[in-house]
C-alpha cells in the first residue's frame, strides 16, 4: 500500500493509504476502518461485529444502529447479508464520513447518518431496532480508548434502543491496558441481559459482547458461509467463535 494523505479531523489525525483493491484508514497506526473491491472480511473486529448483529431472537434483523460509523466496514459485511435491512449510522466526525464517501463508496451502503455525538444522541432517542451495535472508540497519542464508562444510566439508554427479541454487541478492545474496561462491560452487561456471549476470532485483538433475551450460537453464523463467495472471506468467518458467558465467571473478573 501507499500513503495517498494525512487527514486531522476535529477529533484525530487520520492517514489514508491506497493499493490497487483496497483502502485502509490508519489512526495512531492501527487500521481504523478497510475497504476492498472484491473482499469482505478481514480476520479483525469488524467481521466480529458483523456476526455478532445476527445472533439476536428477531432474525433476519430489520433494523440496525451502529454508533461509531468511520468508513462503514461492519456495515458493508452486513448489507451484503442483510440486503434489506434499514441502517442507522451516528458519528461524531463528519470528516471521516466524507473521506469515507470519498475513499470507501460509503453511500452504496444506504445509510441513514447522523452526525452526532452518539452518546448525546442515544439519550435523546426514543426509537428501537432489532441491532445494537457500541463501536465507540477514540484515538489516543498511543493507543484508542473508550470515551465513556459503561454505568448504569449509559447502560439503561442503550437498553432502552434495544427492541423486543434484539441484541446489543459491544467491541471491546483487549489485551494489556484494556482489561479493566473489558471486565467492567463483562460484569455490566451480565448483570442486565439473561444471555452475554463473546464473539472472537483467532486473528484480532477484540472480543464483541453480544447480549440479550436470546443469543444464538455459533450455527446461527455458520448458515451464512456460503454467502461469501472469496475463499478469503469464507476461512475468516469459519474462524469465528461464540462463547457463553456465565454469572458465575463474571464474578471471578
Amino acid at each position: 500500500m501507499r500513503h495517498e494523505e494525512t487527514v486531522c479531523t476535529g477529533h484525530q489525525s487520520l492517514e489514508v493509504w491506497k493499493s490497487p483493491d483496497a483502502v485502509e484508514f490508519r489512526v495512531a497506526g492501527a487500521v481504523h476502518a478497510w475497504f476492498h473491491r472484491r473482499r469482505l472480511l478481514t480476520g479483525l473486529a469488524w467481521d466480529m461485529i458483523a456476526a455478532g448483529a445476527l445472533l439476536g431472537h428477531s432474525h433476519p434483523p430489520r433494523t440496525v444502529l451502529m454508533l461509531g460509523l468511520a468508513g462503514g466496514t461492519s456495515l458493508r459485511v452486513l448489507r451484503h447479508l442483510l440486503p434489506d435491512a434499514d441502517f442507522t449510522a451516528i458519528d461524531i466526525d463528519p470528516e471521516i464520513v466524507a473521506l469515507a464517501r470519498k475513499h470507501m463508496a460509503l453511500d452504496e451502503l444506504d445509510i441513514d447518518i447522523r452526525i452526532a455525538d452518539a452518546y448525546s444522541w442515544l439519550a435523546a432517542n426514543r426509537r428501537t431496532f432489532d441491532v445494537v451495535i457500541d463501536d465507540i472508540y477514540l484515538a489516543g497519542k498511543t493507543d484508542v480508548f473508550r470515551p465513556q464508562v459503561l454505568d448504569a444510566n449509559l447502560l439503561a439508554h442503550l437498553a432502552r434502543a434495544v427492541a423486543p427479541g434484539g441484541v446489543l454487541a459491544v467491541n471491546l478492545v483487549t489485551g494489556a491496558g484494556h482489561r479493566t474496561m473489558q471486565s467492567l462491560v463483562r460484569r455490566t452487561l451480565g448483570g442486565r441481559f439473561p444471555v452475554l456471549r463473546t464473539v472472537t476470532s483467532q486473528d484480532a485483538m477484540n472480543e464483541v459482547l453480544v447480549a440479550g433475551g436470546a443469543v444464538a450460537t455459533r450455527g446461527r453464523l455458520m448458515g451464512y458461509l456460503d454467502r461469501f463467495a472469496d475463499r478469503a472471506d469464507r476461512r475468516y468467518w469459519s474462524r469465528l467463535a461464540v462463547r457463553r458467558i456465565l454469572p458465575r465467571a463474571l464474578k471471578h473478573k
